[in-house]
C-alpha cells in the first residue's frame, strides 16, 4: 500500500502518516489473516538532487529503509527499473515541445 505524498511534509504530516499506516495494516490484517503486506510512504521526486533526500521531520519517526522510498527508489519499485529515468525524459521532452506555450502562460504574471 503506498501514500503518495508531498515533498516537503511538515513534522505533523509525519505522525499522521504513520498513524494512517497503522490503520490500513490493521484493518487488512482483520480481513486477511495471514497476509503479505507492506505500507509506504512514497515521494514522488527529490527536491534536493543530487543531494540524498533528507527532511529533518522525518527523523524518528519512519523506518527510512522499509517505510520511505523516494524519487527513482519508488517509481522504479513501482514499475521497473529504468522507470523514473523515462519519466524524467518525458517531462524533458515535453517542456521542450512545449516551452513557448510556457513561456507564454507565464508571462502573465511577471507584467508590471
Amino acid at each position: 500500500m503506498f501514500d503518495l505524498k508531498t515533498v516537503k511534509p511538515n513534522k505533523g504530516d509525519f505522525i499522521s502518516y504513520k498513524r494512517n499506516m497503522l490503520e490500513w495494516l490493521a484493518v487488512y490484517f482483520y480481513q486477511h489473516p495471514k497476509p503479505e503486506v507492506n505500507t509506504l510512504i512514497s515521494i514522488p521526486y527529490n527536491p534536493y538532487e543530487p543531494e540524498p533526500y533528507k527532511r529533518w521531520t522525518m527523523k524518528g519517526m519512519l523506518d527510512l529503509k522499509k517505510e520511505v522510498k523516494v524519487a527513482e527508489e519508488f517509481w522504479d519499485f513501482l514499475a521497473g527499473e529504468g522507470t523514473y529515468k523515462d519519466l524524467l525524459d518525458c517531462f524533458e521532452k515535453a517542456g521542450i515541445g512545449l516551452r513557448s506555450e510556457i513561456d507564454a502562460y507565464f508571462a502573465k504574471f511577471n507584467q508590471k
